[in-house]
């Protein structure tokens, strides 16, 4: 290491194990896509003093609010705040939640200096109310820093970022919260089989998802946990997403088939994390994470917006002491064998669905909004029961005792927009599906084929993630914020055939289209027919040609509401 200013607070032989010492000294980039092709290379991350330099630049161009405390704030509150204490002794601030703070390649030193800093940032950002990656963050930083007060000043701009199109660091249970749920959203579409491992190993699979970021501040070696911030201090929030299910997937990949160590998977996944090193290198886990094509950085803020929307409306906005207010309730709560009644599907196949639906409805349980056998075969009276519920989902039983559906994000009522004339509305969030003969869901074509489309908002959300010193812009209007999340009008489609989500007319409800319907019933709640649609690019979802035994709608309905 040739910068002994960086290692004032580091154990050299725990960093010379960890991280060697070898790359190159200097960094000349000016542009976006050569910085972040060298982030995700790790093209500082062999070098101590380059590494810590390039931070430091990073950092600087952070966008802050006016009044960002720096360097010297710290020295002139240091002494107040920790007072004659010993640093090993010193209390974390409540906004950590009892996380234990990584030591990584620290020494006792190291290890006490982060307690004053975090002590010295509770003092001079009293609205951070829940932030428990912070610790992780300084002490990564710290290993970096000439001094304590440089490391504060690096751990202020993060948290003092103004730039509401990016998103660096949860400072809110509300926030954290529904960072959480989005992820399970994401793990829903891009790692669907290990998401059904964890419903099937989990009775409360958002308290797994809810460690998703402990994985990453905490849980990973330095060597790891670096590389990630390289990347995440040049790409943003997005980059966190990515990693984790990164990881899920290499857990799923490894324990399939293979009995857990724990009846905890919770617990099961940390220890994985911890020891990663005996499955992948950081180079694989960064390779792994940047094949996953997710949503644009615009649709999971979006998303994410949705899912604190929902959190607001059941008033979970604090950490609550004795309870998790926000406890995912499918498994074993939302649907209850004892009141579940249905003529289509068993407790077991709801709750399979149940798995499936966005984290924020999932929230809720299951309530029938229509039945064939209690309100009639007809088309109307089913608008009439389903108008101001949103979403729905479409559950049908042929006469040949099979089972199909559909998951419908809008409100039915959405259909008399168009003057009669029978159009297509919906979001990406819609899928179809079948439960018998066997289960398989099939979603919006763009979600596994993202190559058939650009966001309109590309350019945007690329400028996002840029430093500032890349001389990049983005609006920061409010107004220009897209919504809801996954509408076909944020897409730059081929054509209207990949967005022909749900369609009503007096005579018939279609779901999906394209070269074909995913579901078309008449409006006698008769017949039907089903094949393949571009929307969904699904096989047919039971026989071609069907006569309907009976039909159901379910809404879904807060207990608190009860």
């Amino acid at each position: 290491m040739d910068s002994p200013g960086y290692n004032c607070f580091v154990d050299r032989d725990k960093m010379d194990a960890s991280i060697q010492d070898l790359g190159p000294k200097e960094l000349n980039c000016t542009e976006l896509q050569e910085l972040k092709q060298l982030a995700r290379q790790g093209y500082w991350a062999q070098s101590h003093a380059l590494r810590g330099k390039v931070y430091q630049r990073l950092i600087r161009d952070i966008p802050c609010r006016t009044v960002t405390p720096d360097a010297s704030v710290y020295s002139d509150i240091v002494g107040k705040i920790v007072g004659k204490h010993s640093s090993s002794s010193l209390p974390l601030p409540e906004f950590v939640d009892n996380t234990q703070v990584p030591t990584y390649c620290l020494n006792t030193r190291g290890e006490g200096a982060v307690r004053k800093i975090l002590l010295c940032i509770a003092n001079q950002f009293p609205d951070i109310s829940f932030c428990p990656a912070l610790p992780a963050v300084v002490a990564l930083l710290l290993h970096y820093s000439i001094d304590e007060a440089e490391c504060f000043e690096k751990a202020c701009r993060i948290l003092a970022c103004n730039d509401p199109s990016k998103k660096l660091i949860d400072q809110s249970f509300l926030a954290f919260e529904s960072s959480c749920m989005t992820f399970g959203d994401l793990v829903n579409k891009y790692c669907q089989a290990a998401h059904k491992l964890m419903v099937a190993v989990s009775e409360d699979v958002l308290q797994v998802y809810s460690d998703w970021q402990r994985w990453l501040f905490g849980e990973l070696p330095l060597n790891y946990f670096a590389r990630v911030f390289d990347v995440f201090l040049v790409e943003g929030y997005k980059v966190l997403y990515r990693v984790a299910l990164a990881i899920l997937k290499f857990f799923h990949k490894v324990r399939a088939g293979q009995p857990l160590e724990s009846d905890n998977v919770k617990q099961d996944i940390r220890i994985f994390v911890k020891d990663i090193a005996k499955t992948v290198s950081p180079e694989k886990l960064l390779e792994k994470a940047f094949a996953i094509r997710l949503f644009s950085r615009k649709e999971i803020q979006l998303l994410q917006m949705a899912n604190e929307k929902a959190l607001k409306q059941k008033g979970i906005t604090v950490k609550q002491k004795s309870v998790s207010l926000s406890k995912r309730q499918f498994v074993h709560l939302a649907v209850h064998a004892e009141n579940f009644r249905s003529e289509i599907v068993s407790v077991k196949e709801m709750r399979d669905i149940w798995s499936w639906i966005p984290e924020r409805f999932a929230l809720c349980q299951p309530l029938l909004l229509f039945s064939s056998l209690q309100h009639g075969y007809s088309l109307t009276r089913f608008y009439f029961q389903c108008e101001g519920h949103e979403p729905t989902l479409l559950l049908i039983k042929t006469t040949q005792k099979e089972v199909c559906g559909a998951y419908l994000s809008t409100d039915w009522s959405e259909r008399n927009k168009f003057g009669g004339k029978l159009s297509f509305f919906g979001t990406g969030e819609c899928f179809v599906f079948r439960l018998q003969p066997e289960v398989q869901r099939y979603e919006w074509v763009v979600i596994k084929h993202p190559e058939l489309t650009r966001p309109t908002s590309f350019k945007s959300s690329e400028a996002a993630a840029a430093p500032s010193f890349l001389s990049h812009s983005v609006s920061s209007d409010p107004a220009d914020r897209l919504s809801p999340f996954l509408a076909a009008r944020h897409f730059n489609l081929p054509s209207k055939t990949e967005s022909m989500f749900m369609a009503g007319g007096n005579d018939c409800l279609i779901i999906g289209g394209g070269g074909g319907q995913a579901l078309y019933i008449d409006g006698d709640l008769n017949r039907g027919r089903t094949g393949h649609c571009d929307t969904f690019n699904n096989q047919p979802l039971c026989s071609e040609n069907f006569l309907i035994s009976a039909v159901e709608a379910w809404g879904f309905q807060d207990p608190d509401t009860q």
